[in-house]
């Protein structure tokens, strides 16, 4: 009797443990490709040059810098030339390398460290979702966004559609907690997400149209749900409070 109780209550546990998502593989330094293969489309062959208009940012970037560490600049030139080409090759980080008279190995550390950087193609429309707890309990809830996701574009998580348009993977926090659920898509946030609102700014990219970034409620930036409850009258001039004896 006891037994079949235990049973009964393990397969309830079972059916209500909310079955968390598996995140893909990085497509940067999550360690998806800390060991170099050639490829067609990666390999120390394949060729990489800044256009004139981004060389010209390189050198002010290295500019704020002191002579003797231009190293220091890394992180921007690698981020100028992702921008450029979409993601970062070989050839890529051995451009950097070059420009910046660094190691080769010192660009790759930190290109296969940061998940900033894509170490494989990734779509025109890179989208970001946030599944950590906050994300996950507020709002709807980005279990909700994420099948939203995949149902409209028909791809999973670490996936690419075949048109290359969109690209999907899921993040740990991307700090715009108090506006759960959200997403990033390329450099914009979207927050306080509904089903409803995420299958809209998916059309609208799809259509070629900008979709307006940030809440989607109608809140201003972070400002409390039921309006503000502090600073909410003009404020004070200059000395205000202020003994008139000082």
């Amino acid at each position: 009797m006891l037994s079949s109780t235990v049973r009964q209550l393990s397969s309830a546990l079972v059916r209500q443990t909310r079955a968390l998502h598996r995140s893909a593989p990085a497509m940067g330094g999550g360690g998806q490709l800390f060991v170099h293969r050639d490829s067609p489309e990666n390999n120390p062959d394949t060729p990489f040059e800044f256009t004139e208009e981004n060389m010209k940012r390189v050198k002010q970037i290295i500019n704020n810098y002191p002579v003797g560490h231009e190293a220091a600049a890394v992180i921007p030139v690698l981020d100028l030339a992702q921008r450029q080409h979409g993601w970062v090759p070989l050839s890529v980080m051995n451009k950097v390398a070059e420009i910046l008279k660094m190691p080769r190995m010192r660009v790759y550390e930190v290109a296969t460290f940061y998940t900033m950087f894509n170490r494989k193609p990734v779509g025109k429309y890179f989208v970001q979702i946030c599944t950590t707890t906050p994300c996950n309990l507020g709002g709807v809830g980005s279990d909700v966004i994420l099948e939203a996701i995949k149902k409209k574009l028909g791809i999973n998580v670490g996936e690419t559609t075949k048109d290359n348009m969109f690209t999907l993977i899921e993040v740990e926090c991307l700090g715009a907690c108090v506006n759960a659920p959200m997403v990033q898509i390329n450099d914009n946030y979207y927050e306080d997400l509904t089903a409803a609102d995420m299958d809209e700014i998916l059309d609208d990219l799809k259509a070629g149209r900008t979709p307006k970034a940030g809440p989607r409620n109608g809140r201003f930036a972070a400002e409390p749900l039921s309006g503000l409850t502090s600073l909410t009258t003009p404020p004070t001039g200059p000395g205000f409070g202020v003994r008139d004896d000082l």
